[in-house]
């Protein structure tokens, strides 16, 4: 297998942070004015990974380049690639009334043009730490065809403030992924955890499930695969004002078909992010804490 030197880090920002309440990906969390787009950048590059891409929109691409992406041009090559309503394949129209974005597949699919090596995509507000990104960055060297994904365990990335969205994983003997359900509405239930899909339907969960945090690890190989899969969710839904394709629904469909092979990789690291506005404090308390104990600099270089 060919080794690969450096991978690409694709973040994706163009989320409308509609439960939080604002613009939460450039909210300042750590002592001078870091997002959680920092940490995860100072992670990456640490691991290895060799370029910056980011999914954003124009309604407030300035000001993204001038909090996040000024800090990273002179040291990193960085890309921008703007998610819009109106960015869809040939034959197909925006509903009118549509005002969400159409997913993170079709976030994804757009950097096309951009990504030529092995990537891994990343949500702009979560945290993963840096070992999720050491064991990432490892499987797209290795040059393998597999993908890859690093899963976290459901009842650690609740919010006590609201429902959450979480792809919920079975995982194989082998340790590839067998089946992710993407789940859109979890909260907690004492120790356990439930879901309420739109229909009312309530699932049980125990709260030790492998849950997809969007931290996923691809070769351009997915690219053909998504355009088709996003296509056929514009033929079912695309009339729809707010239905989304969401990449864990994408995967489980191309591992299903045997298209795809997914491994799960693991990490110790805690995982936390900012669904809601109450989280905030919680978020800056956890990354004072790993500060003080000398994970991260008082200040990112």
């Amino acid at each position: 297998m060919t080794t690969i030197t450096s991978p690409t880090l694709l973040v994706l920002a163009a989320g409308m942070g509609s439960r939080y309440g604002g613009l939460k990906q450039i909210e300042p969390i750590g002592p001078n004015g870091e997002t959680l787009i920092d940490y995860s950048i100072y992670d990456a590059l640490r691991a290895g990974f060799g370029k910056l891409v980011f999914v954003i929109r124009e309604s407030f691409a300035d000001q993204f380049r001038e909090v996040v992406g000024s800090r990273f041009e002179k040291r990193v090559k960085v890309e921008y690639v703007m998610q819009e309503l109106d960015m869809l394949p040939a034959g197909y129209t925006m509903p009118e009334g549509r005002t969400k974005p159409w997913g993170t597949t079709q976030a994804i699919l757009l950097t096309e043009n951009v990504i030529h090596e092995p990537f891994a995509a990343i949500n702009a507000d979560d945290f993963y730490g840096a070992e999720s990104f050491k064991v990432l960055a490892d499987h797209l060297r290795s040059g393998s065809p597999d993908y890859a994904m690093v899963g976290f365990v459901l009842r650690n990335t609740l919010s006590q403030y609201g429902s959450v969205a979480r792809g919920v994983c079975q995982v194989g003997a082998s340790g590839y992924l067998e089946n992710v359900v993407e789940m859109t509405k979890i909260t907690p239930d004492g120790s356990h955890a439930r879901n309420t899909a739109p229909d009312g339907t309530v699932t049980p969960l125990n709260g030790d499930e492998p849950v997809s945090m969007n931290l996923w690890g691809f070769t351009p190989e997915i690219f053909p695969q998504l355009k088709a899969s996003f296509e056929a969710f514009l033929k079912q839904s695309g009339t729809e004002a707010k239905s989304e394709c969401y990449i864990p629904n994408t995967v489980n469909e191309l591992v299903h078909a045997h298209q795809a092979r997914v491994k799960v990789l693991h990490s110790n690291d805690a995982w936390f992010g900012v669904t809601y506005r109450e989280d905030h404090p919680h978020v800056v308390d956890s990354i004072q804490k790993l500060i003080g104990s000398g994970v991260y600099p008082e200040k990112l270089s």
